[in-house]
């Protein structure tokens, strides 16, 4: 116990967060990592590049310093590595533009009242929340998260694409960017991918399917996932980010749904942020269900026992979880 009694430090660093967040995101909004990585160092030279006062991008670069974003030395700023590999938009791993989504009024707006949120068990904004059919924000998180999914995806791909001396059928269920799809028909050359997602989403993984090289094996299914028809005979359905949006008998409902358009012996990989039994830890999977709550009438984070009950309610066999470095994302991968 600390002998001079209780902090309330830690309160006031959670009640002024806001600020952190307000300044990375005008750090990315005037491309100060990137000017930085160009040679920029000075206050002068900063705000030169970036058409702002010499005093505002010294306060600005001096709160980057006591966040961990900048070191300094003298009247010079420098990037540190996570900065480098991330916050420059010359880097091939930036995500500023993740960052920008996620810092988008469509996104923040969900907390605006959140003891509303608190008090219904679910968002306090609309009915549906994010999940209004064909929603604006999902088009914005295509673009922006795509990046953000590379490494994620290729661990997936890794621990599951089939190989297979015949053509194999892989269905992206809402595929978004279409990064998780990609990644599978990029590790086996005679994959057939399937993505499905609202329409003008698809727009967005079909570019990138273009830009992968791989139109020529791929196909979309636009619509809502619950209610537009699959196909059938599947070796592989991929369920990436989508689960957490509804309660748990719905997804029952829906893995039912994947169980029949699999082939016998194929495989549901279920991408998710799985908090541990105590739903506190690791800490981001853990404070996922809040977004949930925040945004959505019945999502939550679900935990590797839930998802055991509700892949084993569909009709799956031997479910099994897997971490998927980099990332904070788990695979949870089970067999007709």
């Amino acid at each position: 116990m600390n002998a001079q009694g209780p902090s309330p430090l830690s309160i006031f660093d959670t009640i002024n967060a806001y600020q952190k967040t307000a300044a990375i995101k005008a750090a990315i909004e005037l491309k100060v990592f990137t000017h930085i990585a160009a040679g920029a160092a000075t206050p002068a030279e900063i705000g030169a590049r970036s058409h702002a006062s010499e005093r505002g991008v010294r306060i600005l670069c001096d709160t980057l310093v006591t966040l961990g974003f900048l070191t300094k030395s003298d009247d010079a700023y420098q990037l540190t590595a996570e900065s480098a590999a991330y916050l420059d938009e010359k880097s091939l791993t930036c995500i500023a533009g993740t960052v920008e989504f996620l810092l988008s009024p469509e996104l923040t707006s969900n907390f605006d009242d959140l003891a509303e949120a608190v008090r219904k068990g679910g968002t306090a904004r609309t009915k549906l929340g994010t999940l209004a059919p064909e929603h604006p924000v999902w088009i914005q998180f295509a673009r922006a998260m795509a990046p953000m999914m590379i490494p994620p995806s290729r661990a997936l791909a890794e621990l599951i694409a089939p190989e297979s001396d015949r053509a194999i059928r892989v269905l992206d269920i809402a595929a978004s960017h279409g990064m998780w799809g990609i990644a599978v028909a990029q590790k086996n050359p005679r994959a057939h991918l399937v993505a499905l997602d609202w329409g003008p989403v698809l727009e967005v993984a079909t570019e990138n399917a273009r830009c992968a090289g791989l139109i020529d094996r791929f196909q979309t299914i636009a619509g809502d996932a619950f209610a537009v028809d699959l196909g059938s005979d599947y070796d592989l359905v991929l369920v990436p980010n989508f689960l957490h949006h509804f309660k748990m008998a719905d997804c029952v409902i829906f893995l039912r749904k994947v169980h029949a358009a699999l082939r016998e012996g194929g495989c549901v990989a279920i991408v998710e942020f799985v908090p541990n039994p105590d739903r506190v830890t690791p800490p981001e999977a853990a404070r996922f269900s809040l977004i949930m709550l925040a945004s959505t009438p019945e999502g939550d984070a679900y935990t590797f026992a839930e998802f055991q009950k509700m892949l084993t309610e569909a009709g799956f066999k031997s479910p099994a979880m897997h971490p998927l470095h980099p990332s904070f994302s788990t695979a949870v991968i089970a067999r007709k």
